[in-house]
């Protein structure tokens, strides 16, 4: 990509997996297509995110579960071969190296620009590149912007000139800190405070509020935060912090106050506090909206702030679901729609049809890999309330379950179904126990296809496993 000027029909801002899932589908649907991105193809669930922290969890989970099963706990008894888990996490994120996903686009004919790209003005994006160079990119049809997130980090004095991780790095590092401080209580924070604190780290977790995962059923965080203390994490809840240094210089420890004057020291500090949009500078003023801004969309991931309708924002960048998985699922969504405008083909945009994104809103499911695990889809309790739902509330243990006592001696894990009475269909599941994340598709099919609690009382599970939950709620629902 030599040339200063190009045209296409399509511009996708942003390689990341969303990104790259618009790029395909438009490109598949015959619209020409260019994707640009300023870092490693493949985005930061690829190389800093997702992909890393499960590398380093995998053996942690595995280890857990093995101590669980008699005849095998004695083998298991030492500690993890940390050398070996970070190399296994290096080789996942190809260390660090995008060819892979180079070769890929490729193969799918979507060009590709490296640069930084901002908008500048309607269908057109100018990119910086790497070499000093300005490559315009002009779109007949649409520009998506696929840019993601980034941490959103607490406003403490001088943190900028304080030496700290984020997501990148606590699934990057390549040593052990013998102290780790985690502020925050959501998905990173945990499922990071349970790989280092299994790798050796001494780990104080610092929480705001007074529990962990609150946007789940109160009954996740409460078993999760058990299992960490018992690990030996310092749980910590309404712990502030007000400032953070390093008085010997970066390599020196790092001293953290809290809103009630107590004082930590540590070898390093994370910050799981959520996330920013990353659009502060993407040029979104060339268009007349307003940088680090989330962008909001419409079922379509049309953005609802530009009237003729040429601008999509897909993935975290819009604030729907903060996932990857379904990141991807509004790409496709978000191409299959681009390309049928672009063709005068009619846009199904009714409930669950091709080109509206229901799920975001009524079955986003969601995996936290900490010991024990938190699966969840579709509605809370109190989210099911609060939309004016008449439910009823199906919940179990996973104790009477033989297939959970048989995956581990002393299982513990609790269920939940939240059951819509005036439908007769679940739009709510939630499991928490060792080994449960693949019980979490089953509970997505059943919200998606809205299938009748009583057609569920023929849908039978194997003996002995874990997936005989099901049965077991059903049955309490029944009475």
């Amino acid at each position: 990509m030599s040339d200063t000027s190009r045209t296409y029909d399509v511009v996708v801002l942003g390689a990341g997996p969303v990104g790259e899932n618009v790029a395909d589908r438009t490109r598949a649907a015959g619209l020409s297509t260019v994707i640009v991105e300023r870092e490693l193809l493949g985005g930061e669930c690829s190389f800093w995110a997702c992909e890393p922290s499960k590398a380093l969890l995998r053996p942690v989970l595995a280890r857990a579960d093995a101590r669980r099963v008699p005849g095998l706990r004695h083998a298991v008894d030492g500690p993890l071969d940390v050398a070996a888990v970070l190399s296994h996490r290096d080789d996942m994120v190809n260390h660090w190296h995008d060819e892979d996903q180079v070769e890929w686009l490729e193969s799918v004919s979507v060009d590709l620009v490296r640069g930084h790209g901002r908008l500048d003005g309607p269908r057109r994006v100018v990119v910086s590149t790497p070499d000093g160079q300005t490559v315009r990119l002009d779109a007949r049809v649409a520009v998506a912007v696929c840019t993601g997130t980034d941490t959103a980090l607490p406003d403490l004095p001088h943190l900028d000139t304080v030496r700290h991780w984020t997501n990148r790095e606590v699934t990057g590092a390549d040593t052990v800190p013998a102290r780790l401080v985690v502020v925050g209580g959501g998905v990173v924070a945990v499922e990071m405070a349970t790989a280092w604190r299994a790798l050796g780290s001494e780990v104080t977790m610092l929480v705001r509020g007074e529990g962990l995962l609150v946007r789940m059923e109160p009954f996740a965080g409460e078993l999760v935060a058990d299992s960490l203390r018992e690990a030996g994490v310092d749980l910590r809840f309404g712990a502030s912090v007000t400032s953070v240094t390093r008085p010997s210089g970066p390599d020196g420890d790092v001293h953290v106050v809290l809103s009630d004057g107590g004082r930590l020291e540590a070898d390093d500090i994370l910050f799981a506090t959520g996330r920013t949009p990353r659009t502060g500078d993407i040029g979104l003023e060339a268009v007349g909206l307003t940088p680090g801004d989330w962008l909001t969309v419409d079922d379509t991931f049309q953005v609802t702030a530009i009237e003729d309708g040429w601008l999509y924002a897909v993935g975290d960048v819009n604030h729907r679901a903060l996932m990857t998985h379904q990141g991807k699922y509004q790409a496709r969504i978000a191409g299959p729609v681009i390309a049928a405008r672009a063709n005068g083909e009619p846009v199904d945009t009714g409930r669950w049809g091709k080109h509206t994104a229901t799920a975001d809103s009524a079955a986003l499911p969601q995996v936290v890999f900490t010991d024990p695990e938190v699966a969840s889809v579709g509605l809370t309790a109190r989210e099911a309330e609060h939309a004016g739902l008449r439910t009823k509330v199906v919940d179990n243990d996973f104790g009477s379950v033989a297939g959970a006592f048989q995956y581990a001696e002393g299982y513990q894990g609790r269920a939940r179904l939240v059951i819509d009475l005036d439908r007769g269909v679940v739009v709510g599941a939630t499991f928490v126990g060792p080994g449960i994340a693949e019980l979490l598709y089953s509970a997505t099919v059943v919200i998606v296809s809205e299938v009748p609690v009583d057609r569920l009382w023929h849908a039978v599970p194997a003996f002995p496993t874990i997936s005989e939950i099901w049965l077991r709620l059903l049955e309490t629902h029944r009475g």
